[in-house]
């Protein structure tokens, strides 16, 4: 039966696994032990291994017998030993490692496009680090010792407070922290609501015609029936809701045809919520984002017990922090929070204590006004690039978010997403938007993502745009 034994010798503050087995005794099974760590990788050139003394205790052997194996080590050229620097794994060492080769099982990682105009994401390069890190600090220092257990499904309570706060003040939201439950972004929002035996809420559900499929695909996993709302330039036409009990908006800034839904229709279908007992489920993206004038309210404002408000920072900061929000009917919250579960595993504690503070000592509000001027500046290169090289390009919607949406020609946008992608152009068609069971007419036209960019490559990348679009 093999020997094993793990070191936790401090003078080289590392664990060790030894497996001594095999014919020959304990110092060549040692010896084989040792060989095998430094050939496979598991010892890397210039580790510093235990002093034999200690070796040999913690292994039950002899001293002479691993000052013999550290001794045939050395000479063999795997091992280096020094007064006053103990024995060490040698870095020529390299050169005799035999590691087995690994065959590649799956193709490797496709690299991103050369000119990136997707939509969705941030300008990386923008984010606030320096501000960031001040928070997370604070954050740390002041969190109490409960934070680093288990954690309330809910979220942490300091975040759901500056939530109630921020989104009252910025985006007209009527709320109170006991009805905002912290998730990891509208998705997750989605599954919550729409959990399988939870019975929160129930399909079918009706959405906008155009919309992003991952959520249509996140929802029929779930078993939702999605039904098609039509698009004008009004928003969605919600006077067609039919016999659904839920409706899925981006009453802000239609995603992602970019129009807002008009006030008479955002009061008509609180209206027919009420009538009908439903609930609107607010998606407000990127509602920190209008450019030509002040950003209009969320429509959670109008009736705080007919619509679900999600938000997250995936647009205003970075996708990579996970951070979304509810804010729920007092009627949907023991459901959401029984899909949750009693361990929060969504949302990490300290993350979200560090954006209570950011958004608490004004930072977050100071990076949103600064965002806000550059995407706006961004927007106005785009139209102005458009005027100069590709007059008869409209771009459409109002003057806001992340992406702009470019009509084109009939019957040109297949082939102008081909000829973007064999540029290194990554964009999106508006046809892979489109709900496929709508009868609505379907629009040419470009989603193009002007934040994504680094400044330095905006403008090639806007040069780039402009050379694949189709002629008039």
């Amino acid at each position: 039966m093999a020997d094993s034994w793990v070191n936790s010798a401090e003078r080289i503050g590392a664990d060790l696994h030894l497996e001594l087995s095999g014919p020959g005794g304990r110092r060549a099974a040692l010896t084989r032990a040792l060989r095998e760590a430094v050939r496979s990788g598991r010892l890397a050139p210039g580790t510093r291994l235990p002093p034999y003394r200690s070796l040999a205790a913690d292994l039950g052997l002899a001293r002479n017998t691993v000052a013999d194996a550290y001794a045939e080590l050395v000479a063999e050229g795997w091992l280096t030993a020094r007064q006053g620097s103990g024995t060490r794994v040698a870095e020529r060492a390299r050169l005799l490692r035999e590691a087995p080769r690994v065959p590649r099982t799956s193709p490797p990682r496709a690299r991103g496009p050369l000119h990136d105009l997707r939509q969705g994401t941030p300008d990386a390069s923008a984010f606030p680090r320096t501000a960031w890190v001040a928070s997370y600090r604070r954050a740390v220092q002041r969190a109490p010792r409960e934070v680093f257990g288990p954690g309330d499904p809910a979220g942490r309570v300091e975040l759901r407070q500056a939530l109630t706060e921020y989104l009252a003040r910025a985006r007209g939201v009527r709320t109170d922290p006991d009805r905002v439950v912290v998730c990891s972004g509208f998705a997750h929002a989605l599954r919550l609501l729409f959990a399988p035996g939870t019975g929160v809420l129930r399909g079918p559900l009706a959405v906008e015609a155009y919309g992003l499929g991952f959520h249509r695909e996140l929802l029929k996993a779930a078993g939702v029936r999605t039904v098609p709302l039509p698009l004008d330039e009004e928003g969605a036409r919600v006077a067609e809701l039919g016999r659904e009990r839920a409706v899925l908006l981006t009453p802000a800034h239609q995603f992602p045809t970019g129009g807002p839904l008009h006030a008479a229709r955002r009061a008509a279908v609180v209206d027919w919520a009420r009538a009908r007992s439903g609930v609107i489920i607010e998606d407000d993206y990127d509602g920190e984002f209008r450019y030509d004038r002040k950003p209009v309210g969320a429509l959670q404002g109008l009736d705080p017990e007919q619509v679900i408000h999600v938000g997250s920072v995936s647009k205003s900061l970075t996708p990579a922090l996970r951070l979304g929000w509810m804010v729920l009917p007092e009627r949907y919250v023991d459901g959401v929070l029984a899909a949750k579960g009693e361990r929060e595993g969504w949302a990490g504690a300290l993350e979200q204590l560090a954006l209570a503070d950011f958004l608490a000592c004004g930072s977050y509000d100071r990076h949103v006004r600064r965002m806000r001027q550059h995407y706006r500046g961004r927007r106005d290169r785009l139209v102005a690039a458009l005027a100069a090289h590709a007059p008869h390009v409209e771009v459409t919607g109002i003057a806001a978010g992340l992406h702009a949406v470019l009509r084109l020609p009939p019957g040109t946008e297949r082939s102008t997403v081909k000829a973007a992608r064999w540029q290194g152009i990554g964009l999106d068609g508006l046809a892979a938007f489109r709900h496929p069971a709508t009868d609505m007419p379907a629009r040419d036209g470009l989603v193009v993502g002007y934040a994504t960019p680094s400044e330095h490559a905006y403008g090639a990348a806007l040069d780039a745009l402009c050379g694949v679009l189709p002629p008039p």
